[in-house]
Formats: structure tokens, sequence, C-alpha cells
């Protein structure tokens, strides 16, 4: 590989090609990259890509690290192209509420200059201070907002990415009306730089709500809550998160251990107030009481509370389920870990059906395989599907990280090997080994 450092040297300089120990930082389930690399233009990812794949190194796109541990570890030594110094702010055009942001910009220094002018891209997934522009949109990260404001995949209309070959091209525009064609740009969302590397992404905004609130209730069970979330749903409130944790998650986030319902609202200061006083009306029936406001400080904790839980989680599991069975699988689900004793914590956007589950266990990987092989089988009986969003490789040789795609897995496929027929971009990382 001295070859393909020399080139990369020559292309970007010495002191931003990064070999032996500066490498530690970029290790991950224990396999070192051969190099770790940091472009700062566009078109140096281009040079790096092209040149990786000349020598038959791949490439492992890196933003702020903060999804790094999800899916499969890359199944070939490779160089790791970080993005850290492609961070502009390209273009805001607050009259058009469009925003155009290299794919290095952390989603705090962006929601800071959006700030100035009364403006935020509604995206929240947890550790916006280390969270990239070009990783949110390959992770299709989110977080609690997500209930009204949805996911990238709403709120994107314009991408760049260089792709396996070393080519630029770009996708969609930059007005929220230009849907002409096919809609090239989702693609790419959230799929863990397996088809191409982002680059630099068009968004639409929104302006700044006046206020915002967090509400919590306790309940006596957790199938109190649901109920009370499907309450909520046919109810004619609007809130911007539906959360609900179990009492390890509630304990987390310095509340009493009981099943909570954390619920968000935004817009003018009278219909908060208005929303959450009817929310009371509307919870106390069913057995919501200890009505609080949390302090702003819950907000970026709310999707991570499950991990929290736990000092160190042996495993963290994602399920997607419809929303009217959120309750029940994390009852479930919770009763099977208990019954091999192991402790686990649990969190929902309840609303949209995103279940989160962290495993605490002393106990040999077999045992925890049959706890995690289990949620996956309590999962697709929800009606949905469960992912492996952390465990040791240990666990992960014993269950699969991704459930099984079916037929759109095999389309998955065909679309990697017509964009990457080398396998040269994160190979064997994400789902159906693309």
């Amino acid at each position: 590989m001295e070859p393909l450092l020399d080139k990369l040297r020559t292309t970007l300089g010495a002191a931003h090609v990064l070999t032996g120990v500066d490498l530690s930082p970029f290790v991950v389930e224990g396999r070192t990259p051969t190099a770790a690399v940091f472009p700062v233009t566009v078109e140096e990812v281009a040079a790096v890509v092209q040149q990786a794949a000349a020598a038959g190194a791949t490439v492992i796109p890196w933003g702020g690290g903060t999804a790094v541990g999800v899916g499969e570890p890359s199944s070939r030594a490779g160089v790791v192209l970080g993005l850290r110094r492609l961070d502009r702010l390209v273009e805001h055009e607050p009259g058009d509420l469009t925003v155009t942001a290299q794919a290095g910009l952390t989603l705090g220094a962006l929601q800071a200059a959006l700030r100035h002018g009364g403006q935020w891209l509604s995206l929240d997934p947890p550790e916006e201070a280390r969270a990239t522009v070009g990783g949110i949109v390959a992770a299709n990260a989110s977080g609690p907002r997500r209930h009204l404001y949805g996911t990238v995949r709403d709120l994107l209309i314009g991408l760049t990415v260089v792709t396996a070959d070393g080519a630029i091209v770009h996708g969609g525009g930059k007005v929220v009306k230009n849907v002409a064609g096919y809609d090239l740009p989702k693609l790419f969302v959230g799929s863990y730089g397996t088809l191409g590397i982002v680059v630099e992404a068009t968004f639409k905004l929104r302006p700044r709500p006046d206020d915002e609130r967090l509400v919590a209730a306790r309940f006596d069970r957790l199938e109190d809550g649901g109920a009370a979330v499907r309450a909520l749903l046919a109810s004619d409130l609007i809130p911007n998160a539906i959360e609900l944790l179990d009492g390890a998650a509630a304990a987390a986030l310095g509340l009493a251990g009981a099943p909570t319902l954390v619920v968000g609202f935004d817009g003018l200061a009278e219909q908060v107030q208005w929303q959450a006083t009817e929310l009371g009306a509307l919870l106390g029936p069913l057995g919501g009481r200890d009505l609080g406001t949390l302090p702003p400080a819950a907000w970026p904790r709310l999707a991570t509370l499950a991990r929290e839980a736990f000092a160190s989680p042996t495993a963290v599991m994602t399920f997607s389920v419809l929303p009217t069975h959120v309750a029940d699988t994390i009852v479930q689900a919770s009763a099977s870990a208990r019954k091999r004793g192991l402790a686990s914590a649990w969190t929902a956007h309840a609303g949209v059906g995103a279940v989160t589950g962290a495993l605490l266990a002393d106990r040999e990987a077999a045992s925890v395989a049959t706890a995690l092989a289990e949620w996956r089988t309590i999962a697709r009986a929800g009606g949905g599907h469960a992912s492996l969003a952390f465990a040791p490789l240990a666990v992960k040789s014993q269950v699969p990280v991704w459930d099984d795609a079916g037929p759109a897995g095999r389309i998955m496929q065909r679309i990697k090997a017509q964009l990457d027929p080398d396998n040269v971009l994160n190979p064997g990382r994400f789902v159906a080994g693309i």
C-alpha cells in the first residue's frame, strides 16, 4: 500500500494522511484502516476514491463518527476518508427557506448559523455537536421531532455525491419545487456510504417556533402509556414528539423510575400552552399523573435514553413496528430479557413505531444472541423488523446485524452492483451484504 500512500500524500499533503498510531480513533471492531485521509475539496475527494480504487483498496467515508459502529465492519482493510475539512455553509436562501452545506459541517454549527435568520433544519439526531451533514444523510439519522417533521428523506431536495469511480454527481436542485424526473438523491439516504460519498446537501428549512415545550406524564403500566399514545394520535392535538419510556429509561432522565410518556409541542406560545393543557385533560382519565414540564436540555437526550440507562450496554437493537404495537413490543421484549436474567431499557418514538432497546448482560455471547434473536421475532410479530445498532463482534457473528430484506435486498444488491461494481465503498457493511 506504500505506493497508494505516496499518491495520497502528493494529492492532499502529508499532514492530511494519517498512518500508524494516529489511526487509533478510526479503529472499528478491532480493525485498523490502512490510512485516514482528509481532503478539503470535492475534487480531492474524487481523486482519493480514484486512487484507492486503482490500488484495490476500499474507501470508508467518515463524518463525525457517531454511527461508525452500525452495521458490519468493512470486509477489507481500506482508507478512511474523513470529511471534516469540507465544512462550509455553501448557500443559505432565507426567502426560499433552503440551505446548502458541505458534508463535514456539523449539525450544531449549521443550526447556529441558521438561528441568526430565525430558521432551522427540522432534524434532531443525537450528538448534533459531532453529527455531520453527510453522516446524517448517509445514516438517515433523526430524533424525537421526526414525529411531526419527518426524516432526511422528507427534507432533502438536492445532493452532490462522489461515486465509486470518482465521478462527481449532482441530483435534485436548490428549490423546493424541483420535482421533475426521478428523485435520485433519496437513493443515497440511509445507504451508509455504500453507494456514494455525500459531499454536499441541500435541505428545505422552517421558521423557528416561538415556543417549545416537553410535557411528561407517569403511568403505572407501560401498556397504559401505549393506550395514551393511541388516544393522543386520535386527538386534535399536534405534537412534534411522542416518546414512550420504560422505567429504566425514565430514571436515566432523572425522573421517577416509572413508565413515562413525553410529548413535545411547538408554535406560538398561546398554542403551546393550550395544547399542554389539553394533553393533561386527555391523559388524566387514562392513568397519566404527575404531569410536568421538562427542561430544554432533555430534548437531545430523548433518543439515547435506552443506552444511557446502563453505563456500558452489551447490545442495542432498533425496531420498526406498527405504532399501535409499540407498547406491546416493549412489554414482550423486556419480559423475554428478564426470563433470561438480563436487564433491558426501552425508548420509542411511539407515534412512528421506532423502538430502541438496550440490553445489559454479564453472560456469554450465546445467551445475549439468543435474547436478541427472540427480540427480532417479537418485532416481526409486531408487523416490523429489527436491526442491531450496537453489539460486540462475538454477538454479531451469531445474530445478523440487519434483518432479512427479502426482495428489496435483491434490488439493493443490483443497485450496488451497478453503482459500485468493484465493491470499493464500505463493502459488506449494509443490508444484504452490500
